[in-house]
């Protein structure tokens, strides 16, 4: 019979701070972060510098589930075309869940405002591979500008993010669409 192993203290403070941050906003206090995880405030500074470290690593560790979930699978055997509109497919998808607040890495950039922040390094860095991924796929299809093409699916990623995550507008029927004209400009294959 296996025992399910309790989460560890560092696991559980980067686990509140990724709902919580994710929830309520980056403004969330040490306090309400250690109550939600069970652990003391001393608990958190032997584990973590300040609580920006503590953000940086939550954002961090989720940052390989983040691609794992929008992005499609190397050399899945599909177009450029195919996998880039797969990434907006996710994203339609994830947006219809009630829980949904947008792209977590762009609200942190957004919230922070200060580039050197850890947390907001972080957030660059993720997002930043988001649109090497577009490039890397415009570049394959043959895309006639693949640096203006992955730039302008960036866009459309975090404004779609941004308006699902505060509920102006739905994703279904629009993001598909969107993008399909970019990529038809672009003499996407």
């Amino acid at each position: 019979m296996a025992t399910e192993a309790k989460p560890s203290t560092r696991e559980r403070l980067l686990g509140a701070a990724a709902t919580l941050t994710y929830r309520d906003g980056v403004d969330i206090g040490v306090e309400a972060l250690c109550k939600a995880a069970g652990v003391s405030k001393r608990s958190l500074y032997q584990l973590f510098e300040s609580k920006d470290e503590l953000l940086a690593a939550s954002l961090e560790e989720r940052a390989s589930d983040f691609a794992a979930t929008l992005l499609p699978a190397p050399d899945d055997g599909r177009s450029p075309r195919e996998r880039i509109l797969h990434v907006f497919e996710q994203v339609e998808s994830q947006a219809g869940a009630a829980e949904f607040h947008g792209c977590r890495y762009l609200a942190v950039q957004i919230e922070l405002k200060d580039q050197n922040h850890p947390a907001s390094r972080v957030a660059h860095r993720v997002k930043a591979n988001l649109t090497a991924f577009f490039r890397a796929e415009a570049e394959r299809g043959g895309a006639s500008d693949p640096d203006l093409l992955s730039r302008q699916l960036s866009l459309v990623f975090d404004g779609a993010s941004a308006r699902a995550g505060i509920r102006a507008d739905s994703l279904t029927g629009l993001v598909a669409p969107t993008v399909a004209v970019l990529l038809d400009a672009a003499d996407l294959h």
